[in-house]
């Protein structure tokens, strides 16, 4: 190791200093005349020679010493400098050395158990955020970073949360009296609705920590996603309401075929053979809706979890069109498909598309004037979409009526669906599985001219 180079002043300032005392004692002696002055000169001129020297080789070693104990605060593993003309410090640098190396010891256990600690974190399945006494996001784990996107450490939650009842809730556990110490509760629960496609429901569980942590954490946030729990339970009650009402109607029907077979038809063939016919064509609407309703009620479940299969949607529209052929032949409408050769896949789950576009192309033959076209035109939306147009050329629908279409249950001609064998959930099962897909369903209309149904699907990337 080189020698430290220190400033001139400080070698001379540290001589004059050592040679004080000897200065002191020539001087006492020649007064006394104990000794002559030109001897004490000389004296003097070597003791400064030799003081000189010894204080040069001294600062020397101090600073050899100062430069060793720096690099070891930087981390650094320097070799130890010989310090022969200062033997204590020497020593003070063995036992530099020998601290810097437990405290390089203790810091890689610190660091492996901060390591351990947020891998323990991230092994949590549900989202947690800690907080600082200030409010700011200390860390995060993989499950909140999922949820809420990255989270920057050091910034206020509510960059991140906006959400007013959350961050008083906060406010209240992190609130200190004049004393200093904390005046409000140490936990509380906040339900929140976090924005997205689809919304998701959360309780948040916040927890004041008896102390803060060594990384400054002194709330701890966990948040429990119940958007499957508050689903079901609507679902329940919307599937309760709606089953009754629907089928309310053809249950009271068959009711009363079946008392008047029982009573004065009981006899009458003729009336025997058409009851029968309306009864069993009551009882397959009843079995549709059923069938609809679950269908539904088993999408509605999954919509938050969003599928991540491969579907060539050119496939998905020829199995329709072939499924519905002889639909739209005794309807005497052609069903003409349009979809680009190099047509990229979807990302998507294959039979959930494939009933969003029988759905869409079933609605079509339905409502289309005979002897139209039903067109259906796929192709690529900018970089990161694909879209799916199902065109037709009948009545249209009132633009009044084209906000509440996708609602469950929701009719433009009651009669008229109801003849045709619909049963009011078809666009309302097609938003559901284009909102799990996270896609779009767009609507227009010009009456007299027709409707055009689009879809819009992210697409594979390459």
């Amino acid at each position: 190791m080189a020698d430290q180079v220190l400033p001139f002043r400080r070698y001379v300032s540290a001589s004059l200093v050592a040679l004080a005392p000897s200065a002191v004692a020539l001087g006492a002696l020649c007064w006394s005349g104990q000794l002559a002055g030109r001897p004490a000169l000389i004296a003097f001129a070597g003791v400064a020679v030799a003081t000189v020297f010894l204080v040069r080789r001294y600062l020397g070693s101090l600073a050899s010493f100062a430069r060793f104990v720096s690099e070891l605060s930087d981390a650094q593993e320097p070799v130890m400098p010989r310090l022969s003309f200062a033997p204590a410090t020497e020593e003070l640098a063995s036992a530099a050395a020998t601290l810097a190396m437990g405290w390089r010891r203790q810091r890689a256990s610190i660091d492996n158990l901060a390591a351990s600690a947020q891998a323990i974190v991230d092994g949590l399945p549900d989202p947690l955020i800690a907080l600082d006494r200030h409010r700011r996001v200390v860390r995060t784990n993989i499950a909140a970073r999922a949820l809420l996107g990255t989270i920057a450490a050091e910034r206020d939650l509510s960059m991140t949360m906006r959400h007013p009842e959350l961050l008083a809730a906060i406010d209240g556990l992190l609130e200190t009296g004049l004393d200093g110490n904390f005046a409000g509760y140490d936990q509380t629960s906040v339900e929140i609705v976090l924005s997205g496609v689809p919304e998701r429901d959360v309780i948040v569980h916040a927890r004041r920590l008896p102390r803060a942590a060594a990384d400054g954490s002194l709330a701890l946030l966990v948040l429990h996603d119940t958007t499957a729990l508050r689903r079901a339970e609507r679902m329940r009650a919307d599937f309760v309401a709606n089953a009754s009402h629907e089928l309310k109607t053809p249950i009271a029907g068959l009711a009363g075929f079946i008392e008047t077979l029982r009573g004065p038809a009981r006899e009458d063939v003729a009336a025997r053979d058409r009851f029968l016919g309306i009864m069993a064509e009551q009882a397959e609407r009843m079995k549709r809706l059923v069938d609809d309703l679950l269908m539904l009620s088993r999408i509605e479940q999954h919509e938050h979890a969003r599928p991540a299969g491969e579907v060539d949607l050119g496939n998905v529209l020829r199995g329709v069109q072939d499924l519905l052929q002889l639909k739209a032949s005794a309807r005497k409408v052609a069903v003409e498909l349009d979809v680009e050769p190099s047509l990229p896949k979807a990302v998507g789950d294959y039979d959930e598309l494939t009933i969003v576009f029988q759905n869409l192309i079933d609605n079509a033959l339905k409502y289309a004037k005979p002897a139209t076209t039903v067109r259906v035109t796929a192709k690529p939306l900018g970089d990161e979409y694909l879209s799916v147009a199902v065109s037709d050329e009948g009545d249209g629908i009132p633009a009044a009526h084209l906000p509440r279409l996708t609602e469950r249950f929701y009719r433009v001609d009651n009669a008229r669906s109801r003849a045709l064998g619909g049963t009011g959930l078809g666009l309302a099962i097609v938003k559901h599985v284009v909102s799990r897909h996270r896609g779009r369903l767009d609507i227009q209309s010009v009456q007299g001219k027709g409707s055009t149904f689009t879809v819009t699907l992210p697409r594979v990337e390459r």
